[in-house]
């Protein structure tokens, strides 16, 4: 077996189904397996996608393990030669999985890599390439030095902003999001740490990696990464986990550094949690009392590019769910052409629009390509599906 493929699952089973069909084509003659691991989810995640997809190994947890937990029972039971920990709010490409097969094939030392993510709008996401969460290089992002310096290679280096992104490079973090391990680098530095129940793993597994001796990389082919559709970041629960998750990593990796780094550092921690818990009471109290963000920047315009025999099916899903939208007729040769069109009618506007692209006219890794080679903060990635007459986008999955 050459590649074990596990997706740890919590109430998105609308991502996840897209997920899925993604990777299918991406798994095109590569001896592989996939593993979802339900944590528990209230969906009817499993119910409805375990007949849709008769080759996917589905583990329903009685209970939430976490990320750690649930990606580890998986992984136990997985053969592949290489393992791939994959986020079910993910669009991959086509080219991708056997773009990391070939990498790992030819760079035996590398315990690891990620690739590069892309945001809903087809910007590249910082979080591709990060560097290890040293006490100095956390203590530089916290007081703003590395949003300010973004491509220097000292203030920036949370972000390892001084490296291209058009050429593989060695980083320090691979993100969790998609996460190509070798199975011999498993076994010599361990699984994920189950002390990191949602947030950090990936982090502490990295950096495991880095000290057994292995090399991590970052190689510019690209996924979509929803990011966090089954966490609402806005919420208490977000701010607890993933702060706590920094001091469990600060205390086993530097507990026994001097008070004097300590001190500051936690202190930084405890007033950035602080700051985020201050911020979520504002939000839930504005929206408690009836303070919304205008219609405008709510919802969308939904421009769907298809082809004539979806069309009236379209328009339909458009109507019955009350949508503002136009359509365009195109087909592979013309998707460039149409995607700039779109982008100069519509690109910078002060309202958000979705060009919704059907998934059976165009492949994912173009319509990926089209969005991340020109973003647009206000132009996002909508995909539609036919067979359910369903689009999914970030904001929200219409027609299910």
């Amino acid at each position: 077996m050459k590649l074990s493929v596990v997706i740890v699952n919590y109430n998105v089973k609308y991502y996840l189904q897209q997920c899925l069909e993604s990777l299918q084509r991406a798994l095109k003659g590569v001896e592989a397996e996939v593993f979802v691991v339900d944590n528990h989810s209230h969906d009817g995640s499993v119910a409805y996608l375990r007949s849709r997809f008769p080759d996917v190994h589905f583990i329903a947890s009685a209970h939430n393990l976490g990320f750690a937990g649930g990606n580890n029972i998986a992984i136990r039971q997985s053969k592949g030669e290489y393992v791939l920990l994959l986020n079910p709010d993910t669009v991959v490409g086509e080219e991708v999985i056997h773009a990391s097969i070939d990498f790992m094939d030819s760079h035996p030392a590398a315990g690891g890599h990620g690739v590069q993510m892309l945001t809903h709008c087809g910007e590249r996401a910082l979080e591709s390439r990060r560097g290890l969460p040293s006490p100095i290089v956390s203590f530089y992002k916290m007081v703003g030095l590395c949003k300010h310096f973004p491509q220097s290679d000292r203030f920036a280096h949370y972000y390892m902003g001084s490296l291209s992104w058009d050429v593989p490079d060695k980083i320090e973090v691979i993100s969790g999001a998609y996460c190509f391990l070798r199975r011999a680098a498993l076994d010599k530095v361990g699984l994920l740490d189950e002390d990191f129940f949602m947030y950090g793993e990936d982090v502490d597994l990295s950096y495991r990696l880095l000290k057994g001796g292995f090399e991590n990389w970052y190689l510019p082919v690209r996924i979509l990464h929803y990011k966090g559709e089954s966490t609402q970041k806005s919420s208490f629960r977000y701010v607890h986990v993933f702060y706590d998750a920094m001091l469990i990593f600060f205390r086993k990796h530097y507990g026994g550094m001097n008070a004097l780094w300590r001190l500051p550092i936690k202190t930084a921690i405890y007033v950035k949690a602080f700051g985020s818990l201050i911020g979520t009471t504002i939000r839930a109290t504005r929206k408690k009392l009836g303070f919304r963000t205008s219609k405008a920047k709510s919802f969308p315009h939904y421009i769907f590019v298809t082809g004539k025999d979806v069309m009236e099916k379209c328009q339909q899903l458009a109507t019955d769910n009350a949508l503002v939208a136009e359509y365009r007729v195109a087909d592979k040769d013309s998707l460039q052409h149409t995607h700039a069109d779109l982008l100069k009618e519509f690109g910078g506007k002060n309202r958000p629009y979705c060009i919704v692209y059907d998934t059976d006219l165009f492949s994912y890794q173009d319509i990926l390509n089209v969005f991340a080679e020109q973003p647009k903060q206000n132009i996002h990635i909508g995909f539609y599906h036919r067979k359910e007459n369903r689009v999914v986008t970030m904001m929200e999955v219409i027609g299910d």
